[in-house]
């Protein structure tokens, strides 16, 4: 497979086009226009969908779901620990777990880099889907509607992790002075909210409900979808009411009764289920690149490198609220038989590891069919109790923690107080959505990031670690268009 690769800055913004059916692809880099002729073979309904399959297919890849983002997500937090062995730093993973990180650090890069490739492949899609007037006019304005919502997922992503960040929101063109400063300048973090607030509002418009999908198109964007990461959107930014209002659109799902059926294959785009990375693990290595093997069990009978491995602190946390089920159901421990048989040894290297990122089918595999849960129907119900108790309808905002509760077995909240249920949902969300890619961006939002990293022995430094440093590579090439972070 012939690839060409033309290099904007640190973005990297590299396009790639997939065929249906084929192990081919087309590259189409950053600065380049598609020719009139390449186009016409993509002019009808199925190369129109191929534009935004490789949107989905960029999230398969080791530098945007995998390694990377476990450690920027997940090591840096309280709830998990580098893992694997004293010896094996996992390039960084000893780095972003004690908190020592700087701008050279490779996981910043990577984070910052496939995110963009991500966009520029949203940019493309949205570019040429107009074009493409052999193909369906309803199929064209749905899959707009799916690169709109991937574009504002990575936005996300990206403004959370950087603050500031640079706002590419079409295909730069070769030469074109005004599109080099767009990629090599940043623009403040109320602009990029607002263009994720202006993307999903108008993926909501264009993208059908779960239920009107077929079994080809399942775990492609929904109008669900879409409401329920405006909704989150609107948590960060607290705008409370904005947030309810999203919430209560977000309508045609319920829990799973058992939590652990969640996280097995057969639970992958259930009734709970919002948005999932859709993993298809095969010999091809198909799937997403290492997900599970990175945090697979480690040594004698494991199946994995160990790491991200869940701290005691998480696990103290479970027990706390007697909420052994949802323990039991993310944290593996040595000696555990797994819900498929499988006996984790009492001489695994670790004590815990992740259980949501098992996979029963494919511990001998690269890839796996394991599906990321990026979104659920329970963190509706924790973001919707959240935003309402903010308002002051602290009555209201109850019931729906409860339900989560409930779900998990566990008392309903004693907490009655607008403090103390806000203290309660914040400790919700934390053993709801373990491992989920949230905890250390709900620390930074909800001011409780110096004192939590405290309790985990490591030093959160206020004013500085609320955002990642940009990666150096970006900034060397920015020539004094985009300033660091402060104080890295």
């Amino acid at each position: 497979m012939k690839k060409k690769y033309i290099i904007i800055s640190a973005l990297v913004l590299t396009g790639l086009f997939s065929q249906s059916c084929s192990e081919d692809f087309i590259d189409v880099a950053p600065t380049e226009q598609v020719s009139a002729e390449d186009l016409s073979l993509y002019n009808n309904n199925e190369g129109a969908t191929s534009f935004v399959n490789s949107i989905y297919a960029k999230f398969l890849d080791w530098d945007m779901s995998t390694f990377s983002w476990i450690g920027v997500t997940s090591i840096t937090s309280d709830d998990a620990d580098k893992g694997s062995t004293p010896g094996d730093t996992g390039s960084d993973k000893d780095i972003l777990d004690a908190l020592t990180f700087t701008p050279s650090t490779p996981s910043f890069e990577s984070l910052f880099s496939s995110n963009y490739q991500g966009i520029n492949r949203c940019n493309q899609a949205l570019q040429y889907l107009p074009q493409l007037t052999n193909a369906d006019e309803n199929l064209r304005n749905r899959l707009a509607g799916e690169a709109k919502f991937l574009r504002a997922f990575m936005y996300f992503t990206l403004v959370r992790s950087f603050g500031d960040v640079p706002l590419v929101d079409h295909v730069p063109v070769l030469g074109n002075e005004a599109d080099v400063t767009m990629q090599l300048t940043r623009r403040n973090k109320e602009e990029i909210y607002a263009f994720i607030e202006k993307d999903l509002l108008e993926a909501a418009d264009a993208l059908p409900n779960k239920s009107e999908y077929g079994a080809a198109d399942v775990g492609r964007a929904t109008k669900g979808a879409a409401h329920a990461l405006l909704a989150k959107v609107y948590l960060y930014e607290k705008k409370w009411q904005l947030a309810v209002d999203q919430c209560n659109l977000v309508t045609g799902y319920s829990l799973t009764p058992n939590f652990l059926d969640i996280y097995k294959l057969s639970g992958e785009n259930n009734a709970e289920s919002i948005f999932e990375i859709q993993g298809s693990g095969n010999e091809k290595g198909k799937g997403i690149q290492q997900y599970t093997q990175v945090q697979g069990a480690r040594g004698t009978g494991g199946w994995g490198w160990g790491f991200n491995t869940p701290t005691q602190n998480l696990y103290d946390a479970f027990t706390a609220e007697g909420d052994t089920e949802r323990r039991d159901a993310t944290i593996i421990r040595k000696g555990m038989t797994l819900y498929d048989g499988r006996v984790v040894g009492n001489d695994a290297d670790n004590d815990y590891y992740n259980y949501k990122a098992y996979s029963s089918a494919y511990t001998t595999q690269s890839s796996t069919d394991t599906n990321i849960r990026y979104l659920r129907f329970a963190e509706v119900l924790l973001i919707k109790a959240e935003a309402l108790n903010e308002l002051g309808q602290t009555s209201a905002a109850i019931p729906l923690l409860n339900q989560v509760r409930e779900r998990a077995n566990i008392n309903d909240t004693t907490a009655s107080s607008q403090s103390d249920v806000r203290i309660a949902i914040w400790k919700e969300r934390r053993l709801e959505l373990a491992f989920e890619h949230d905890r250390w961006f709900d620390l930074v939002r909800t001011g409780q990031a110096q004192s939590a990293m405290a309790a985990n022995g490591k030093t959160f430094i206020v004013g500085k670690h609320e955002v990642f440093p940009l990666p150096q590579t970006f900034i060397t090439e920015a020539k004094g268009r985009s300033a660091q972070n402060p104080f890295y």
